[in-house]
């Protein structure tokens, strides 16, 4: 009593905290009362509300947020606003009591008519903005949820609703959801014997200090059998904690659908909680973290303990503790991080191998003949100027340092390492299956699909936005006359019900078709093809660039910068291409996004694999566009001496060093895939949210120590707010995946790609990590049981690499030239001699007038340059030689071998390994016996159970109605179980 008397305090006097109705459901027999008061206690009486994560009363969890904007009250209109607030669950409960009774509402208080009109024109918006969250709050206390509001926060302009859902509703829609959940059997999982046992027992012990303190670290014995959770087989299930059988991660899962099912139905339209988000009915809506980080008297919770096993820098070389990742974050957020976790993995053997066949390139330098025979003193090859007049002829054994440098990168063994990585990349692929498929059975996803169906239907704010506005203008067109709308408007309650019914239907009739869309479509297809244009212009621009700098620094009169103009002009080029790349990725994110969002997709999944599409396409063209133009087309569209190829009639198109594009390649794709993971993976994730963060400090306008004492005195949800939003997996997977292509696409250049990815990695998810649990939101739990989209992505990827490393060993590397001059032109099978080989003869007399060098250092009559052509004294001078057609034969006929022998052993690869392991698909076998076995013995309990409560001398009659009777709903011995559930 003296409870009820402390939880009624007079409105206006205490802290502002909205008593909201709880009207109950009907809910297998079960009804709540019309209203229960919630208790509402003061902050320093109430002690167990632990800053925020329950209600006043420190009994019910939050389990979900909404915030709304709060229109600062005047001076003058304080009092009345404050009043008008604090009595509305009042008035609400007597406009409905007057309605039941058939009565009408007592007549309100009137003011002072210009106030009024002004406070009318002032605030339209805002109180129909607060009409449909009055009806929408009404809606969800109809479904059985409960709802306290707080305004009277430290955050100003922010009001919360905090929703809490109790336990019949939670199990209600458990089992709408079809929510697997631990039974009370359980069983022993099958150990492995014999020498695969031994082997696992000696690996446990070894990486026994590599897994995380964390009490399901490890692979238990026992596993709890999971079942679809019913209300009518709660017995089942162990209740006897009923605040732990749903975690919070579940709860706001359940309290999220609940939202998404609810409708505002009372305006014209119907608006769905998306819809509300996106008009600004509602701010944000947000589940609550577990607890703080850190601080004084901190309890335990599966927040802290992320943070310390899992976010913390200093546990880099520890497992990830996958199954509190999903407990915390859900099973969508657990399979990203399981997938970067098996890639991290995945490329330590990569790396090893590329520092191997780098080591093993760095050995074999001096005794490489072709760079041997060009550093050689005695070499006085001239070769003809690598520029229009202000270039000069110059000593082939100039390109010394180039040709030992790439020799690094151009040898035998990068061509075994390419087939590696092409195995490496289909052993990855095969290896994530079975570990999905693993973790798919413990955390109970098998047989998803027809659930993951369902979640797909609730359609987006925009999708509707749109839907109401084809509506509106098919109603406009069919409008009535004006004396029959006259007529309806004698009665406007009637008026009101037809056109919420009118607009029910014509939402739920009306979808958008193609031809809606086609204006989208079209826009798409123009902007991707511009975007994609806009790359290709800047590539050619940094051509440009290139040759005008080489020519200018040609023409300088300093020694060191003439004779560096190579390595000069190669590494300012690929910093523009990266700064360029990292601008037009973030431009590229923003015009994918308006792409999608003009689409107008239904679903959010829709929404994401267009957006994702999109974003790949120009991402993926924007990173490899440099590359792939030094890889495949520099070099080869140059001419000769004499006859040069031209663009705009005055720039020549570049050639490569005599070594090759192999290496000017290498330094374009290390400089690409270094920049990108400092700047644009690491800096820009962990500058960007603490720039934010400052610039919201700077706004606040208030001094650090009253910052620091303000935070003190935050609640959950407060805090919370301050959070980043989640916007999705979309970015985390997108640099991997790009990442990917680094290191398969073009590895024939650059061995010690999976190195420095490996390196990256290891930060990388201790990076996001912290950014999950210390600096965003808690995100919305998922369920899924693969990485979706993303997995044939990496599979596009994979294949492709395969081909590009057969074009790139054979077109941009030498290794084809050298074996056709060892095999079919040397002399002794040596490559003696292979330089002078490979470079053809041109008279300087047949220069064109005014190409010839201006300031010729040397006096000579022929010069050579690198190609496969008739000598001038020839009858066909210049000519395409034989021994080009020979070498052209020979690259052509690897791209076809390598390719089909390497996907060839992919395939087999790929067959070898199954996608389930065999214990895991005996164990799901097991389980499917074990479900069976239980409820026939269950069924055979009630049959006993039935038995024993017929009389003996009613049983012939029994035995003649068993059918019936088994088949009615007869209380079996856990029925006290079904009466405290209901």
């Amino acid at each position: 009593m003296e409870r009820n008397e402390r939880s009624t305090p007079v409105p206006g006097k205490e802290k502002e905290v909205d008593i909201i109705n709880i009207k109950g459901i009907e809910d297998i027999g079960y009804v709540q009362p019309d209203s229960i008061l919630l208790n509402c206690l003061t902050p320093e009486e109430n002690t167990g509300c632990q800053h925020g994560l329950y209600f006043q009363d420190g009994e019910r969890r939050v389990d979900y947020i909404l915030t709304y904007h709060i229109k600062k009250p005047s001076s003058s209109r304080s009092n009345r606003q404050s009043s008008r607030f604090t009595d509305n669950a009042f008035t609400r409960s007597l406009r409905r009591g007057t309605a039941r009774l058939g009565r009408a509402p007592p007549p309100q208080p009137r003011g002072d008519p210009e106030v009024a009109s002004q406070d009318h024109s002032m605030d339209y918006h805002v109180d129909d903005k607060r009409l449909h969250r009055e009806e929408f709050e009404g809606n969800l206390r109809d479904m059985g949820m409960e709802l306290e509001k707080d305004e009277d926060t430290k955050t100003p302009g922010v009001g919360f609703v905090k929703i809490h859902a109790p336990w019949h509703v939670l199990c209600r829609e458990a089992e709408f959801m079809k929510l697997k959940m631990p039974t009370k059997k359980v069983y022993e999982m099958k150990q492995s014997t014999g020498v695969g046992a031994k082997i696992n027992t000696l690996v446990n012990k070894v990486t026994e200090p590599l897994y995380p303190n964390v009490e399901d670290n490890r692979t238990q014995n026992i596993k709890h059998l999971s079942y679809m959770f019913s209300r009518e087989k709660q017995h089942l299930f162990d209740l006897s904690d009923r605040d732990s059988f749903f975690d919070s991660k579940t709860r706001a899962s359940i309290v999220f659908e609940v939202l998404k099912r609810t409708k505002c139905t009372k305006a014209k339209y119907s608006m769905g909680f998306t819809s509300l988000l996106g008009s600004g009915v509602y701010t944000d809506a947000y589940p609550l973290h577990d607890g703080d980080l850190d601080g004084e008297n901190v309890e335990p919770n599966d927040r802290k303990l992320l943070y310390e096993e899992w976010a913390s820098y200093s546990v880099f070389y520890k497992y990830q503790p996958i199954g509190l990742v999903r407990k915390y974050f859900g099973e969508k957020i657990g399979l990203y991080f399981a997938w970067l976790g098996l890639y991290t993995q995945m490329l330590i053997p990569a790396s090893l191998v590329g520092v191997i066949v780098f080591l093993y390139g760095c050995a074999t330098v001096d005794d490489n003949i072709p760079s041997m025979e060009i550093c050689h003193p005695k070499n006085n090859i001239t070769m003809c100027p690598l520029c229009d007049r202000a270039c000069s002829y110059w000593k082939l054994k100039e390109a010394c340092g180039t040709a030992r440098a790439s020799h690094l990168f151009d040898n035998p063994a990068t061509v075994f390492f390419s087939i590696f990585m092409a195995l490496w990349a289909a052993m990855f692929m095969e290896h994530w299956k079975r570990r999905q498929m693993r973790l798919n059975y413990e955390w109970d996803l098998t047989g998803f699909e027809e659930e993951e169906e369902e979640l797909k239907d609730h359609p987006r704010a925009e999708y509707e936005l749109r839907v109401m506005q084809k509506s509106l203008k098919k109603e406009h067109k069919t409008q009535k006359n004006p004396t029959e709308i006259a007529e309806e408007t004698t009665n406007k309650w009637k008026q009101t019900v037809q056109s919420a019914m009118a607009g029910l239907q014509l939402t739920e009739k009306e979808k958008l078709t193609c031809r809606d869309r086609l204006p989208a479509y079209m826009t798409n297809v123009v902007m991707m093809l511009l975007m994609i244009g806009v790359t290709f212009a800047i590539v050619f621009g940094v051509i440009l660039y290139r040759i005008s700098t080489k020519t200018a620094l040609h023409m300088s009169n300093n020694p060191t910068t003439r004779s560096n103009v190579r390595l000069t002009v190669k590494t300012t080029a690929a910093i523009i291409n990266l700064v360029v790349i990292l601008i037009l990725d973030e431009v590229y994110g923003a015009v994918a996004r308006w792409l999608t969002v003009l689409e107008v997709p239904k679903t959010d999944k829709s929404f994401e694999e267009r957006l994702i599409f999109k974003t790949f396409i120009l991402k993926f063209v924007n990173a490899f566009t440099p590359i792939i133009y030094i890889a495949f087309f520099r070099g080869r569209l140059v001419g000769r001496p004499g006859s040069y190829l031209y663009v705009f009639e005055s720039y020549r198109m570049e050639e490569c060093a005599h070594g090759g594009c192999l290496m000017e390649l290498c330094i374009q794709l290390s400089i690409t895939m270094l920049g990108k993971q400092l700047i644009q993976n690491n800096l820009f994730e962990i500058g960007i949210p603490k720039l934010k963060k400052l610039i919201r400090y700077i706004k606040s306008k208030r001094r650090s120590f009253q910052e620091e004492e303000r935070e003190k005195k935050l609640q959950r949800y407060e805090t919370d707010h301050f959070l980043e939003p989640f916007a999705g997996l979309t970015p985390e997977y997108m640099e991997m995946i790009i990442q990917f292509g680094f290191v398969t696409l073009f590895v024939a250049s650059f061995p010690l790609a999976p190195l420095f990815a490996l390196l990256n990695n290891i930060i990388e998810i201790r990076l996001d990590a912290k950014k999950f649990v210390a600096e965003l939101r808690r995100p919305v739990a998922a369920r899924a049981k693969d990485i979706g989209i993303w997995y044939n992505l990496l599979r596009a990827v994979a294949k492709v690499a395969v081909i590009i490393n057969a074009f790139v060993i054979s077109f941009t590397s030498d290794f084809i030239p050298r074996l056709v001059y060892q095999y079919m032109y040397s002399p002794d099978g040596s490559m003696h001699d292979f330089v002078n080989h490979t470079l053809s003869y041109f008279n300087v007399s047949n220069f064109q007038d005014g190409k010839e060098p201006m300031d010729p250092q040397h006096q000579v009559e022929m010069c050579r340059y690198k190609d496969y052509r008739e000598p001038p004294w020839s009858n066909t001078p210049y000519v395409i030689s034989k021994e080009f057609w020979a070498v052209l034969a020979a690259r052509l006929a690897f791209v076809i071998v390598f390719q089909n022998v390497v996907m060839l052993m992919s395939d087999i690869v790929d067959w070898l390994i199954p996608d389930i392991p065999k214990d895991i698909s005996l164990q799901i076998h097991k389980e499917k016996i074990l479900m069976v076995e239980l409820f026939m013995k269950e069924e055979q309990g009630k049959i006993q159970f039935i038995d024993s409560m017929i009389p003996c001398g009613g049983k012939e009659k029994h035995n003649n109605h068993a059918p019936i009777a088994r088949s009615r709903s007869i209380p079996h011995t856990h029925s006290h179980t079904h009466a405290n559930n209901f």
